[in-house]
């Protein structure tokens, strides 16, 4: 790769639903948009299996699938999408600096970050043998699959406590795994799942590991850590929701974040603190997380980006 600098209008940083968006809207309003993809091209959809809930697919698709849909409509309007790592920013100045992979500097006048964030995993070696073949790590995604079936999810938390809710109107029975004797949910929310029956909350619960049959959950091993015995609960899914974490490590003392990391936009908006900056997608959507969700700030970043620019060019005397 080359060591010169280049300089860009609009610069792409991260390729899942709301990055190939934002390059499709940037590409059509002729930003000539160079994307980088990340060391995940595509996002979190490339590890999913059927995506059933996205406009435009009736009878369904795969998630990588989706993904190369989404980078061929970018690629056609002339977006430059390019593998590879953001090292370092520096946005406190105009034209913003990007660092390429340690070694390439780019320029750019408008930066749309679409990092996206990472779910965050129990650890186990099942847990991934099993990832899209019964366990997930998103209820509104998947939770359709198990209609009528048996479940566990494990998590404490507000998203643990609604996933739950949400998977107990599809399914059988829901196992709620607590692994201490209270939630950290808020009142309200647990007040709800102990309201809906078919929730049985398992409290001083540590997941031992998901057992299945080589191709699909069959039962997950659980221990209380009061008493140490050991079990088997039989389910067909499993379902992760002890958080997200967004990928903003590379943006610290840049932008804007609250306390778990997600960046801070202006309402209604994609802007961030930093001129010319702009975030979309999961980076900074730590309440819908949806593919679709995703994509539609990806648009609103691109076209903020486009009147950030069109302003600078064409400035409105007071």
């Amino acid at each position: 790769m080359s060591q010169e600098n280049e300089h860009v209008q609009c610069l792409i940083i991260g390729s899942g639903p709301a990055g190939y968006t934002a390059a499709i809207y940037a590409a059509r309003a002729d930003l000539k948009p160079i994307m980088y993809t990340g060391m995940q091209a595509g996002g979190q959809l490339t590890q999913t299996t059927d995506v059933e809930n996205f406009p435009g697919y009736p009878q369904g698709i795969m998630g990588p699938e989706m993904m190369e849909d989404f980078r061929k409509q970018a690629e056609r309007f002339g977006t430059d999408i390019r593998f590879g790592y953001i090292s370092s920013v520096d946005f406190s100045s105009t034209p913003h600096k990007v660092v390429v992979d340690e070694i390439k500097t780019i320029t750019a006048d408008t930066v749309i970050i679409a990092t996206g964030a990472t779910a965050k995993w129990l650890g186990l070696p099942s847990e991934q043998q099993y990832n899209g073949f019964g366990v997930s790590a998103c209820a509104v995604c998947d939770g359709f699959f198990f209609k009528g079936q048996d479940v566990a999810i494990v998590g404490a938390g507000d998203t643990a406590a609604e996933e739950a809710t949400y998977l107990a109107k599809l399914c059988k029975t829901v196992h709620l795994l607590v692994r201490r004797d209270e939630f950290r949910a808020s009142k309200t929310m647990v007040a709800r799942v102990l309201a809906t029956p078919n929730i049985i909350v398992h409290y001083n619960t540590e997941t031992q590991e998901i057992l299945g049959n080589g191709k699909n959950v069959t039962a997950v091993k659980v221990l209380n850590n009061k008493t140490g015995e050991e079990t088997d609960i039989a389910v067909e899914g499993f379902f992760v929701a002890i958080g997200h974490k967004p990928n903003t490590d590379i943006f610290k003392g840049q932008l804007d974040m609250d306390e778990t990391g997600y960046l801070l936009t202006k309402p209604g908006s994609t802007l961030t603190n930093a001129e010319g900056v702009f975030a979309c997608g999961d980076v900074q959507d730590m309440y819908y997380r949806q593919a679709v969700t995703a994509a539609g700030s990806g648009c609103m970043a691109a076209l903020d980006a486009e009147r950030y620019l069109a302003a600078k060019e064409h400035p409105v005397e007071a």
